[in-house]
């Protein structure tokens, strides 16, 4: 089999997926909750929204802004009660801080991925101010915390913690630019500085998703609260209302995660 056809009957899986879980818990009255999904099977996910959409569902990655998100079917005002999500949050912390490596995101899935685990299992890594702080489905974080012992050449030890506020340590660059328009090329080109055809390559190619859907049209306009992630750039959220500069241009204000 083909890589195109092979890549055909993983997304027809998925979709196939989602129905199942909805129809499981619109039938047996309970939630269901799919792994961890990237960007693209977000998308999919969106593809098949109005198909699905009678059983209720709500969108979670363990902490607001996350970009991996798990799909929780069912409604609390059809079944009754509501349901945690089984979302984990493991802190990921090196033995010897003196001797450790610079480790980066790379680094630590690298890490995790060598351990055999799926990675619809895994949320985010976020960086932190010693180590890293990695969401996962809450039935492999014990298997996590006593496997994973070594990050690159930096000895670790994980512990699970609730305290995700104190750790997370990213933050935005807030950054003003001038643009001619809200169009998703012409604000996305000013962040990330690119001319206005390589922008347009991004759409081409399938790597724009605005607020977690992929946005093939760089003429779409965008609005104050809107996620656009850009694979291999980063990810900006457009903040406050644009304002009319004397030279007839838009100033507008971002969020931009590098």
């Amino acid at each position: 089999m083909d890589k195109k056809n092979s890549d055909e009957k993983e997304i027809q899986q998925l979709r196939n997926r989602f129905c199942d879980l909805a129809d499981k818990s619109f039938r047996q009255g309970v939630y269901t909750f799919t792994g961890f999904l990237g960007l693209a099977d977000q998308d999919i996910f969106w593809q098949e929204e109005a198909r699905i959409k009678y059983a209720g569902y709500c969108l979670n990655g363990g902490f607001e802004g996350a970009e991996r998100l798990m799909v929780r079917f069912g409604s609390p005002e059809e079944l009754g009660y509501e349901a945690d999500f089984p979302i984990a949050c493991i802190r990921i912390c090196p033995l010897a801080r003196k001797f450790a490596d610079d480790l980066s995101h790379r680094d630590f899935l690298g890490a995790l991925m060598n351990l055999g685990i799926d990675r619809s299992t895994l949320g985010d890594i976020k960086m932190a101010e010693e180590g890293a702080c990695l969401f996962c489905l809450d039935s492999i974080a014990e298997f996590i915390c006593e496997n994973l012992s070594q990050v690159k050449h930096t000895n670790v030890a994980c512990s699970r913690t609730e305290e995700t506020g104190m750790i997370l340590t990213e933050k935005p660059d807030r950054v003003i630019l001038h643009v001619p328009s809200l169009r998703a090329d012409a604000v996305l080109s000013r962040v990330y500085d690119l001319s206005r055809e390589k922008s347009l390559e991004l759409f081409r190619a399938g790597k724009v998703y605005l607020n977690g859907r992929r946005c093939d049209n760089g003429s779409k306009q965008l609005k104050t609260g809107d996620t656009v992630n850009a694979r291999g750039s980063g990810k900006f959220v457009l903040s406050g209302e644009p304002r009319e500069t004397r030279k007839g241009r838009l100033a507008v204000e971002a969020d931009v995660y590098r």
